[in-house]
């Protein structure tokens, strides 16, 4: 999902600055460097003034120690300032701190609340973010991006959930805290209300396509875009959403049009890169695959996406390296990256590798049936020491059945290895 949070930062931070309150809150740890940048400009020598002078001579009575300076109080201004520099950093850890300094300094402090929530939710803090921003939505009820931040925390809390039958009322929930704030959209005028109504939309379109429905999708992020042309991210959304729906032309339309309206994103890049690779045209997929990773050498999507291009255009060597590396910067965020691995190891005979990497991207992406089924496969194969398992390969088969139960290649696995 992408939209538009405080900063472009979008991995997710060490939460070493956090200790666990048995509340399920957190207690603060301020590292010395948050301290060393608030604190910058406040007057040093604090010390020095408590030094003693030089002993005057025992006919000269000693001159009085002045008192030692008040401690300075920090603005919560300072705070969420250094909580925004944070968040835009992606250190979502170090925001929290400042974002939690601040509120805590001023309660009713609406940038304080709303830094607050999101970088929450970027820790996976998901009930405290949607008691953070309906708190913020109480103090400021007419705060459009309290209501849509809301929303986002309803979706990622589903998204996040082991078990989405204890979540199920979430998009119902962020769909009706969106119309709140389309009301207050439609009543602003001029441009404010463009841009208001088309980040309503937006948001609308990530929980009909949590939803499952492709069309409704579709027709909100359109919506989006008519309102703000040049937004690149809602371009970047269409053409997701029309790849994931099948139209692989119309997905390439609008990711080129992504690109064009914000060529240093590496997001939009990497994913018109590997789409181009996908529909077969790999000479002009690779150079914006590595300009991709070029422009953000530690992004592990854009890395990554370099490495399936490579693999699509069967550079092995490259295809490798980057995915390797891309796991290496973020092992969870990407199953995808695991599962052109395995296909990697899965084509050199690395049997072993292979299920290990396919057993990785199955777990991570259970909701894709192309990772069962390649798993499946690498068990009904057999090499050297590794011999075949018909029993793993036939669960797997299943497994991506029960994902698709239109799905080719499982259909004809399942009948190599046998139903029992």
């Amino acid at each position: 999902m992408r939209s538009c949070p405080i900063g472009a930062g979008r991995g997710l931070g060490d939460p070493s600055a956090l200790t666990s309150d048995p509340h399920g809150g957190f207690r603060v740890n301020v590292r010395p460097t948050l301290i060393s940048l608030l604190v910058l400009s406040a007057p040093l020598g604090a010390a020095a003034q408590n030094q003693p002078a030089t002993p005057p001579a025992q006919t000269t009575p000693a001159p009085a120690v002045p008192a030692a300076p008040q401690p300075r109080t920090i603005p919560a201004a300072n705070y969420v300032a250094l909580g925004v520099y944070y968040y835009e950093q992606g250190k979502y850890d170090e925001a929290y701190v400042a974002f939690r300094a601040a509120s805590e300094l001023e309660p009713g402090n609406g940038n304080a609340l709303l830094g607050l929530g999101r970088s929450q939710v970027k820790l996976r803090l998901y009930s405290a973010a949607i008691e953070t921003l309906k708190k913020l939505i109480t103090v400021d009820s007419r705060n459009i991006s309290a209501y849509i931040a809301l929303s986002q925390a309803y979706q990622q809390q589903y998204i996040g959930a082991g078990d989405r039958a204890s979540v199920t009322g979430n998009l119902a929930e962020a769909l009706r805290v969106l119309s709140d704030a389309e009301t207050l959209a439609q009543a602003q005028t001029g441009t404010d209300r463009s841009v208001s109504l088309s980040k309503v939309w937006n948001e609308r379109g990530y929980v009909y396509k949590l939803q499952g429905d492709g069309p409704q999708a579709i027709d909100a992020f359109k919506q989006a875009s008519t309102l703000n042309p040049d937004n690149a991210i809602f371009l970047y959304n269409l053409g997701d959403m029309y790849y994931a729906t099948g139209n692989l032309p119309l997905a390439l339309d609008y990711l080129q049009q992504a690109v064009i309206a914000d060529p240093r994103d590496p997001y939009n890049r990497a994913y018109y890169a590997k789409l181009l690779a996908l529909s077969g045209n790999v000479t002009a997929a690779r150079p914006e695959a590595a300009q991709a990773a070029k422009l953000a050498p530690d992004n592990a999507y854009a890395v990554g996406e370099y490495g399936v291009v490579s693999y699509l255009s069967k550079d092995t060597v490259t295809a490798n390296a980057q995915l390797t590396a891309a796991i290496k910067l973020d092992p969870l965020r990407y199953p995808e990256f695991y599962y052109y691995l395995g296909r990697l190891n899965l084509d050199g005979g690395d049997l072993k590798s292979a299920r290990d990497n396919l057993t990785r991207a199955a777990a991570l992406g259970s909701n894709t049936p192309e990772y069962a089924y390649y798993l499946g496969l690498s068990y009904e194969r057999g090499a050297g020491i590794m011999a075949p398992d018909k029993v793993k390969a036939r669960e797997n088969y299943q497994r991506a059945l029960k994902l698709n139960p239109n799905y080719k290649p499982a259909q004809d696995g399942l009948a190599r290895v046998g139903t029992s």
